[in-house]
């Protein structure tokens, strides 16, 4: 169907993907837009300082779809999941094997394998972001998602003793008994995010070299780097008070060796209510946060969101039990006063703190609205989503312009 005309066209028609930089007249309406956000009397800060209105970022994972946030007006990307890298066909054995070591040294081994293919990516982004802010989030996810599934492999393994084979038997049985190692009632609650790093911190550590050879080499082709390390699922200050100085020590090693300078930050990611009613302490060690929404907001309701929205969502909803789907719309009563507290408490603590939100609410019109409200420095959402969310913090920065960020809460 054309959508412009309404025209509908019978069967399979050659298609090609539209791009933004041909559209001239949004263009001058998105440049406007971001003109008027960029203003610096837009809003007033609760201590009384000036600030502009909401920058718009993209989350991107690969260079390609760093080019095409670029092109679209991103001003940064808010957040790249470096454990999509981890899943690439020919990694995916390396990672594998690296899960199963038994020692530290052996993991290592696998791990610097890994160095090289980990480094280009990360030049890739910092190249394709030339003079924008990039946030990479150290490894999130629990390691079952990288291992083969159990079941089928279960299968496999009783397949063989039926039929009596032997060859490769006890491979694929030790590797079965690996997998139910790593089982976990909830992996969603289980040993991920700080967790990990702080349980396996080679991992973390090998990222973080790659992430700062990576902008140490950009910047000596003259490309301005600014890499932003993330610390996923913090509960609690002391997690970053044992992962984070061996981190900021890597990351000095690193541009000694290199001989460059160029600025960088480490923050967290807010998706544990406690570190949002906490954030004052966590404020102490994280430069930035950056509000992990669609955990943030599972976590807070108690929803599984798979199942919730697979079940009992629509019904609610419809009932008029929740006025919104949450996972598409910031609940404000409950996700938002908690996204407030910790924006209000942090910068207590640390008064130019940056803060933004990663999640899928960063293109939401509504939710960009309430980002504004509450003194987001940015939000960061699929690239595709960019032009509407510039066109959504120009909207709040219109309806509250001058006015300060306590009153309009």
């Amino acid at each position: 169907m054309d959508g412009t005309t309404g025209k509908v066209f019978i069967g399979k028609i050659p298609t090609v993907e539209a791009k933004i930089e041909e559209q001239t007249d949004l263009l001058t309406l998105l440049g406007w837009a971001d003109e008027l956000a960029a203003r610096k009397d837009i809003r007033i800060l609760p201590d009384g300082r000036k600030a502009p209105g909401l920058q718009v970022w993209a989350n991107a994972d690969y260079p390609k779809d760093a080019q095409r946030a670029r092109s679209y007006g991103a001003k940064g990307i808010g957040l790249c999941r470096t454990e999509h890298m981890f899943f690439e066909t020919e990694r995916l054995p390396i990672v594998q094997k690296m899960i199963l070591a038994e020692t530290s040294e052996e993991r290592t081994g696998y791990l610097n394998q890994l160095l090289p293919t980990q480094r280009k990516d990360f030049d890739g982004l910092f190249e394709a972001m030339n003079g924008y802010p990039v946030i990479i989030r150290l490894i999130d996810p629990p390691l079952h998602e990288f291992m083969p599934d159990e079941e089928k492999l279960f299968e496999e393994v009783v397949t063989m003793r039926v039929k009596g084979e032997t060859k490769g038997l006890k491979e694929k049985e030790d590797l079965l008994a690996s997998i139910k190692s790593l089982h976990e009632s909830n992996p969603m609650m289980g040993l991920r995010g700080v967790r990990l790093s702080i349980f396996m911190p080679e991992i973390v550590e090998m990222q973080v070299r790659a992430i700062f050879e990576a902008a140490a080499d950009c910047t000596k082709r003259g490309i301005v780097v600014k890499p932003e390390v993330m610390i996923p699922l913090t509960g609690t200050v002391k997690e970053l008070e044992w992962i984070q100085p061996r981190l900021v020590r890597i990351a000095k090693d690193v541009t000694e060796e290199k001989k460059v300078d160029f600025q960088y930050k480490f923050g967290t990611m807010i998706e544990i209510p406690r570190a949002a009613v906490t954030a004052g302490e966590i404020a102490k060690l994280a430069e930035f946060f950056s509000f992990g929404t669609n955990d943030l907001t599972q976590m807070t309701f108690g929803y599984s969101r798979d199942d919730a929205e697979r079940n009992f969502l629509v019904t609610y909803v419809a009932a008029g039990i929740l006025p919104k789907n949450p996972f598409q719309t910031l609940d404000r009563d409950g996700v938002g006063k908690l996204m407030q507290m910790a924006i209000d408490d942090g910068r207590k603590t640390r008064p130019e703190l940056e803060v933004g939100i990663c999640g899928e609410h960063g293109g939401d019109p509504d939710s960009i609205e309430w980002c504004h409200m509450i003194g987001n420095n940015y939000v960061s959402c699929s690239p595709f989503r960019v032009p509407i969310a510039r066109l959504s913090a120009a909207h709040s920065a219109l309806k509250y312009s001058g006015k300060k960020i306590a009153e309009d809460k």
